[in-house]
Parts: structure tokens; C-alpha cells; sequence
């Protein structure tokens, strides 16, 4: 464990350098490795010549690159001669990356070259653009000229103060308007350093990076945590598809990862559930609690040996994980750790690792952070969970009339997720702001429904709406599953196809309301025949389909 005194990311990168000289630090997977000692000799080069190009302490620079160890290098040089980085997912779209850009005032920005399209240089004429791939300057004209020629000789890590902003992250939430958050090296160093409370690591540790580093959730836990720590961090060259991920795991035999919920979702509903549903004995005892249990742990043995055997921490959070995908995990005895948290709290909250694994909590909250539930209701224990600790953000950007929105006046951050404590386990209920009034004044929450939906045969994902004061279930289905389990002939075949396609969705909402309380049950099933739109945590922007 590496204890840092002052908490800023130049510090802490000094102070792993020179620990770590030797050790692995970054590589794709594979392929041959960076070693901490390369990393500080790229990121101290490339810290000299953004200061020749004009970047100085407070200079805006933004990312816009999938994952990779350039990445990585760009981001530990802006931050090491006091720049603030502006990380972009790139799931954005052109338009809200020149908004942003604009937004934070950018002044330069790293750009890999399959993104580089998205950038409109005759919107953005002031605008130093660097390819990330090889840090050569890219002209207006789209000629790659050279940085500065630089001398390697002892580098100057800037004296940034712990409030100083570190990053200023935009947000692409559920509800469709993104935030600049601004979160200080503080925010983030101490959140890396108190992590170690929830799940040691070590130099021997194996990272596997599969989410955007952008995103909060990776770049805090799956980049500052590890590299504080002297662990190694593999990242993969294609997004991770089955065909990319299966090799990888199996090269970097990972001992730690950070996924969303769809990843494990996607693999239990469309690889584990259909091999036991393929036969009727099988099918017919995953019913019964006890032969659940001991199909999952032998199902859970395989499954560990996909992720290369090693595995002792998988972290999921960004999202809410689906019930039966939790029960499962926890049956087959996998290396579960469930996170909670927000891009405004640096990101992480709360965690359930360990012996803190409770079957549908988050956990306990990080050491150093304090939690409360305001405005409990005396009779369920439930209110909105409010943060306080070092790890909350500076506040948004250029938006001082939202950041005081979101403080009480006794200085809580309000997350806007419903929750309740039991036994001092956190337990989300939903987003307060997707709450549904019933028609006598209910309080309906949607998730609770798509959990017990998530759970029927066939359903992959759902999404629980109010319309015309009906509760809609828009649900999506695993057709892959329903067509191999039912077989007909061709013309006759499709008729009954629909028919049972119809049958699936009857029998969907008469079991969920069975299961629901009354004024939860929902008046219709219809298919969403595509998968939703997400947010690039895998949320499903709900605003799209209200």
C-alpha cells in the first residue's frame, strides 16, 4: 500500500515512479509491456513539450481516445505540469463533443485518429489538436508536423495544490443534460488511497481495463488506484467483444476488474442460462433453490476459467446489476464486489466486497466518507442518501446555481437515489427522479418492477414508463433464444413465431403482478424489438422513452 502525504497526483506519480521503477505498468494485451520507469520517462518527455506548446498550470486539455497506454501517458503529463483534464467519452456524438470543448474552453486536446473526424476544426480555429497515437500535431490542414524538440534532462513536476481541479468531467446521465464536474487531485487521490480499505491490491496485481477511461469509475479505480499501488494495467486494442476479450483474458489472466453490469449480464443471460435451460432436467432443477445453488457453482467454476483462472476481485458498478445476475454470482461463489457511487463523489461511495457481500446492497461506506438518509419514511426506513467526505466534487462548472442545488445548507451532497440502511449495509432503492405517481398518490419506483421483469425467461433488459396514466413495461427480448427453442417449418414457423412472441409478453405481465404489490402492477407488456439506447455506463436513457 502506497500512502501518500500530500494528496495530488503529481505527488503520488513521484512517489510511484520511484517505488516502482521496475515493476510492469502499462501494456495492451500481449503485447510487450511499459514498465513504470518507461512510463515516467514518456509522461516527463511529453510534459516538457506541452510546456513549449504553451501549456501551462490551469490550461484546459482535453482526451478523446478509447483506451490505451498513450492515454494514460497524455493524461499523467497534463497533470504533472498542472493542467486540467478534461476527459471525453467517445460515445459522444460531434455536437456534444464542440460543446464541450467549448464549454470547458479547451485549448488543446489529444484525439486518436478514428475519433479525429468528430472534431470540426473550422468550428474550433484556436484549437491545438495532438494524435494521441504518436503525439505529432495535427494542422488545420490535417498535415502531422512534430512537438518540440525537448532535452531530457531532470523535469519540473508542478507544485498543484490539493484543491487545485485535476479534472473536469462531463457527465452523460439518464435524463439527458451533461455537467462538467469538477473534481481536485484531493477528490481523487483520496479516494484511490482509501479504496485499499475496501480490497488490497499489491505490485503482483493484474488489471484487465475494459470501460472508458473518461468515465470516473475507471479512471479513478481502474488507473489511479492501481498505478498508486504499483500494479500492472492491460488494455485491449479492439472494443471487448467476446472474440477481443476471450484471448485477453487469457494473456493477462487478470486478478482485478471493473465492469458495468451489461457485461456480466449479457454472458449469464446469453451463454449460462440458455446451456441450463437446454436440457429439461437442468431447466426444470435450477428452479429449486438447492440445485440452483450447486448448477451456478459449477457453472461458476467455468466461468472463472473464462476470466483466465486468477480472478480474486470484480467489481461492477455504474449501474444497477440485475437480481438474478447478483444471485447467481453469489451462488456460484464468484469474486462478487458490488460499488455505488457518482461521478460527483470521485466516484466511489460505498462498496460491497468480501465479507460486506449482502445479496442487493452496495455495501458499507468508503472509510472517510460519512453517509445519511434525510427525510427517512418512518415506516420503510427509505430517503434520499446524502455524502460527505473528501471525495465530493468542487461542484459544476460555469453552473453555480446547480452546484448549490445539490448541497444542503449544512454542506450533504444529495445523491438523488433513494436508500435505506439495514445492519450498515446501504441498500438503493432508485432514482428518486424516476419515481412514478400512482393514481391515489403512490410512490411507484421503476427499477423494483425491471428487477422482477429482468428476471423472467427469454427478457434481456426492461424499462417501466407512466403513459396516460397507464404502466407500460417495454420489454427486450433474447429472440436468439426463443427462435432456437422453437423449431417449426418455414411459413408455419413464422405465424406461430409472433404467436409465441405475444405468449412470452401475456405471460411476462401476468407473472410480474403476481410478484408486485398492487398498485405496482402493470397494464401493459409491449416489445422493444432493438436495445435501448445507453448511456456509456449502460444505463438506459430513460428520457428518450418517456
Amino acid at each position: 500500500m502506497s500512502e501518500n502525504k500530500r494528496l495530488t497526483l503529481p505527488a503520488m506519480l513521484r512517489t510511484s515512479f520511484e517505488k516502482y521503477h521496475s515493476n510492469d505498468a502499462l501494456m495492451f494485451a500481449g503485447e510487450e509491456p511499459m514498465t513504470y520507469n518507461d512510463l515516467r520517462m514518456k509522461v516527463e518527455r511529453l510534459g516538457r513539450q506541452l510546456r513549449k506548446l504553451g501549456v501551462q498550470q490551469g490550461s484546459k486539455v482535453a482526451i478523446l481516445s478509447a483506451n490505451m497506454p498513450n492515454w494514460v501517458v497524455s493524461f499523467f503529463a497534463s497533470s504533472a505540469i498542472g493542467a486540467v483534464v478534461v476527459p471525453i467519452l467517445p460515445d459522444f456524438s460531434a455536437s456534444e463533443i464542440k460543446n464541450i470543448l467549448d464549454h470547458a474552453e479547451a485549448e488543446f486536446i489529444f484525439v486518436s485518429e478514428l475519433l479525429q473526424a468528430k472534431i470540426n476544426r473550422e468550428e474550433l480555429p484556436a484549437l491545438k489538436v495532438i494524435r494521441i497515437e504518436e503525439f505529432r500535431e495535427v494542422e488545420a490542414s490535417g498535415r502531422l508536423i512534430e512537438l518540440p524538440q525537448v532535452d531530457d534532462d531532470s523535469f519540473d513536476y508542478t507544485d498543484v495544490q490539493e484543491q487545485d481541479l485535476l479534472s473536469i468531467i462531463y457527465t452523460s446521465g439518464t435524463t439527458g443534460k451533461s455537467k462538467g464536474v469538477m473534481l481536485t487531485h484531493k477528490n481523487i487521490v483520496w479516494t484511490a488511497q482509501q479504496s485499499i480499505h475496501l480490497q488490497f491490491v499489491d505490485s503482483s496485481d493484474r488489471f484487465l481495463s475494459v470501460l472508458p477511461l473518461s468515465h470516473t469509475f475507471e479512471n479513478t479505480l481502474g488507473l489511479i488506484f492501481p498505478i498508486m499501488n504499483g500494479c500492472s494495467i492491460a488494455y485491449l486494442r479492439k472494443a471487448p467483444t467476446a472474440s477481443v476479450l476471450l484471448p485477453a483474458l487469457k494473456q493477462v489472466k487478470p486478478t482485478l476488474m471493473l465492469v458495468v453490469p451489461l457485461i456480466i449480464e449479457k454472458i449469464y443471460k446469453g451463454k449460462i442460462l440458455p446451456q441450463i435451460n437446454s436440457k429439461a432436467l437442468t431447466r426444470t432443477l435450477y428452479k429449486i433453490r438447492p440445485f440452483q445453488k450447486l448448477l451456478s457453482r459449477a457453472a461458476g467454476k467455468k466461468l472463472l476459467e473464462t476470466f483466465g483462472g486468477e480472478l480474486k476481485f470484480f467489481g461492477i458498478g455504474g449501474a444497477k446489476l440485475d437480481n438474478e445476475v447478483e444471485r447467481f454470482l453469489m451462488d456460484a461463489k464468484f469474486p462478487l464486489a458490488i460499488g455505488y457511487g457518482l461521478t460527483e463523489t470521485s466516484p466511489l461511495l460505498a462498496g460491497a466486497v468480501g465479507d460486506n457481500v449482502r445479496y442487493l446492497s452496495t455495501g458499507v461506506a468508503l472509510k472517510g466518507v460519512q453517509l445519511r438518509i434525510a427525510n427517512a419514511d418512518p415506516a420503510t426506513g427509505e430517503g434520499e442518501v446524502q455524502a460527505r467526505g473528501e471525495n465530493v466534487m468542487k461542484g459544476y462548472y460555469k453552473e453555480p446555481g446547480l452546484t448549490r442545488d445539490v448541497f444542503t445548507e449544512d454542506g450533504w451532497f444529495k445523491t438523488g437515489d433513494l436508500g435505506k440502511f439495514d445492519k450498515g449495509s446501504l441498500f438503493i432503492k432508485g432514482r428518486i427522479k424516476n419515481m412514478i405517481l400512482g393514481a391515489s398518490g403512490e410512490n411507484i419506483y421503476p427499477e423494483e418492477i425491471e428487477s422482477v421483469i429482468n428476471r423472467m425467461e427469454y427478457v434481456l433488459e426492461s424499462l417501466v414508463v407512466q403513459q396516460k396514466g397507464r404502466l407500460v413495461a417495454m420489454v427486450h427480448l433474447n429472440m436468439e433464444e426463443i427462435e432456437a427453442r422453437f423449431k417449426q417449418a418455414k411459413e408455419e414457423a413464422v405465424l406461430k413465431f409472433n404467436s409465441r412472441v405475444d405468449e412470452i409478453l401475456a405471460d411476462i405481465q401476468q407473472k410480474v403482478n403476481e410478484e408486485v404489490n398492487k398498485f405496482s402492477r402493470i397494464q401493459t407488456v409491449v416489445l422493444q424489438p432493438v436495445p435501448f439506447e445507453k448511456t456509456p455506463t449502460m444505463k438506459i436513457k430513460r428520457f428518450l422513452y418517456l
